[in-house]
């Protein structure tokens, strides 16, 4: 009766403990995927300033381009 009584306890402490532990993997995960979220707007305005820099940049080496390739050229 005494070993039963233990081992219903063991058995507790057990359950109780996987329990605990998936509530803090769930809590971790939750903390991880909302650290990125938030990351990802804190740096969205850094990012699209880089890719409007970019978009500038390759429109006027378009238009460079464009301009230089119309005239002739002076070694030909």
């Amino acid at each position: 009766m005494m070993l039963t009584e233990d081992n219903h306890k063991i058995l507790r402490r057990m359950q109780r403990s996987a329990r605990i532990s998936s509530v803090f993997k769930i809590v971790y995960w939750i903390v991880i995927i909302g650290i990125s979220i938030g990351a990802f707007y804190f740096i969205k305005p850094y990012t699209d300033q880089i890719f409007s820099f970019y978009q500038n940049y390759s429109s006027n080496i378009n238009t460079l381009q464009k301009a230089f390739g119309s005239t002739p050229n002076p070694k030909q």
